[in-house]
């Protein structure tokens, strides 16, 4: 259902407005400034209250808003034309800004259930054995992964013979029904697993300011086999109630807020983490930017359906590589093995630029078509079709927004494209994803293996914080050159900040592995202690 409604919102957001991508837009810049800036908070109330609370709680939080973000879309569809009539469209406009918060909450209740069951249930339920945890991770990234191709395809085909009406309907009864579902499943697994009933608080406040700060003498190295899980506190003294001052419950999110991205930065795996959200910053991906730049290179709607199917092969292929890295050569290995896998695919990408078929001319300014809407008051040039049959017959929505009109004359059409660099680009893209999904994994059990039990939700709260800004800024930086000459100069870039990512990584296992790096063997539990350096935490 989750899935089935990020694909679908944008979708119905584009039809309210009349092909224009301003209200989607919208939607994402909140959505991303919401997790960044509330991600910390998040997190904390996931810390402060049992599990099954939490979970609970966001996943009613989660489906009712979607479910009441299509009954009200549905509204919109049905008396769209009675709304722009009544208070001179101000009402159709507060629905708008109406739907937008709901689903903005429902993101955010997703991100604390995720939070919560991706980064800590999980833990709790794999114990003390790591590679459960590793075979427990690549499950559920392998379902979201189909769940990626069955859930767009599903509301695909239902708002194609359908109408966009009956998609809201189908959507807001799906999530009804999966809601009961998810909530009998989570209370089973709840009951099956008593440790999940037991989980360590915060004393002190004041402990967030300095998480995971542990002197090296107090460390030993056979604390590197085994996961780290706070110890209950066995006589936690009764919080005392003390008065509290108005000032100092509106500054209790900020203070929340500055130590939650404090503790991150204290975190041993400050610079794995660093190294994920440096990969959201990147326009290879399939989502709206790249699916836009293949349609002024000539693919066609089915040729990227079946590119996006690839992409999820390779995605799945990658759980199955991390598995088996993991067990062969170790956790921290397998992240340095899966980011030179990834870079090494996106040199294609990178080549492409400069292949034949490319559209990147240099003597043509990024920032052309930004500068002409702000400051010379001329609208953005609409792009040509490459191919008369590439068109749709109600219109193509391209790479600046704009539209490509659904009768052309044939006799006017440019020459055909080469598809030399957008082959190379996609190669590079879907072959990236097997190492992409291996690093990402081996991040996330990092995280999960190396913050304090007490601590999991606001860390992985702060990043998620930092995988939104890296995505925020991607989104920036092609608005500010959205031409398709420049898509050449963001994927260059791309590719950088990939790079940079994969270089905070490999520090990290630099400063955790030391000169054992390059050592790959299988790694034993029962083996002597000495073979992982002083204050290492994870497996080696």
């Amino acid at each position: 259902g989750d899935r089935m409604w990020h694909f679908a919102v944008s979708v119905f957001l584009v039809e309210l407005y009349g092909n224009s991508l301003l209200l989607t837009a919208v939607y994402g810049l909140v959505v991303a400034g919401s997790v960044l800036l509330l991600g910390a908070l998040i997190g904390d109330w996931v810390d402060k209250n049992s599990r099954l609370k939490v979970a609970q709680t966001s996943l009613v939080v989660q489906n009712s808003s979607v479910i009441l973000c299509g009954v009200i879309l549905m509204i919109i569809f049905l008396f769209k034309t009675q709304l722009l009539t009544l208070y001179h469209g101000w009402l159709l406009t507060l629905c708008y800004i109406l739907v937008i918060t709901i689903a903005n909450i429902a993101n955010l209740a997703s991100t604390a259930t995720a939070i919560t069951i991706q980064r800590d249930w999980i833990v709790v339920v794999a114990g003390e054995d790591r590679s459960k945890l590793a075979d427990m991770n690549a499950t559920i990234r392998r379902i979201d992964q189909l769940t990626n191709i069955l859930a767009p395809m599903a509301v695909g085909q239902i708002m194609t013979f359908g109408s966009p009406m009956i998609g809201c309907g189908f959507i807001s009864g799906w999530n009804l029904i999966s809601m009961c579902v998810e909530y009998l499943l989570l209370w089973k697994v709840y009951q099956k697993t008593p440790t999940l009933a037991h989980k360590s608080v915060k004393v002190e406040a004041s402990e967030l300011k300095q998480l995971n700060v542990k002197k090296e003498s107090d460390m030993k190295p056979a604390e590197g086999v085994q996961l780290i899980i706070e110890k209950d506190v066995a006589g936690s003294e009764p919080q005392q109630e003390k008065e509290v001052g108005c000032a100092a419950r509106i500054a209790e999110p900020f203070i929340t807020f500055r130590d939650g991205w404090v503790a991150y930065y204290n975190q041993p795996v400050f610079l794995a983490g660093m190294g994920l959200a440096f990969l959201y910053m990147t326009v290879l991906g399939f989502d709206c930017i790249t699916t836009g730049y293949a349609y002024t290179q000539g693919l066609s709607g089915s040729v990227l359906s079946l590119l996006m199917g690839a992409s999820a092969v390779t995605g799945i292929l990658g759980t199955v590589a991390f598995t088996w890295l993991r067990r062969k050569c170790g956790l921290i290995r397998t992240g340095l093995i899966s980011g030179v896998a990834q870079f090494a695919c996106l040199i294609l990408c990178a080549i492409s630029v400069f292949m034949p078929g490319s559209p990147m001319d240099l003597t043509v300014s990024p920032f052309a078509d930004i500068s002409a809407r702000l400051f010379e008051n001329e609208p953005l040039p609409t792009i040509a079709p490459p191919e008369p049959e590439m068109i749709f017959a109600t219109g193509m929505p391209l790479l600046n927004g704009s539209i490509a009109p659904a009768n052309s004359d044939p006799e006017m059409s440019p020459e055909p494209v080469p598809l030399i660099s957008v082959s190379l680009l996609f190669a590079g893209v879907i072959a990236a994803r097997v190492g992409l999904w291996s690093f990402d994994l081996t991040v996330t059990q990092l995280l999960q293996e190396n913050v304090i039990e007490s601590e999991r939700g606001i860390i992985n709260g702060v990043q998620n914080s930092m995988n939104y800004l890296l995505d925020l800024l991607h989104f920036i930086m092609v608005i500010l050159a959205p031409n398709p000459e420049a898509f050449g100069l963001l994927v260059l870039i791309s590719v950088s900040f990939v790079a940079m990512g994969h270089i905070m990584y490999f520090r990290f296992a630099q400063k955790s592995l030391g000169k054992q790096l390059f050592v790959c063997h299988t790694p034993d539990p029962k083996a002597a202690p000495d073979s992982s350096p002083p204050g290492n935490t994870s497996t080696v």
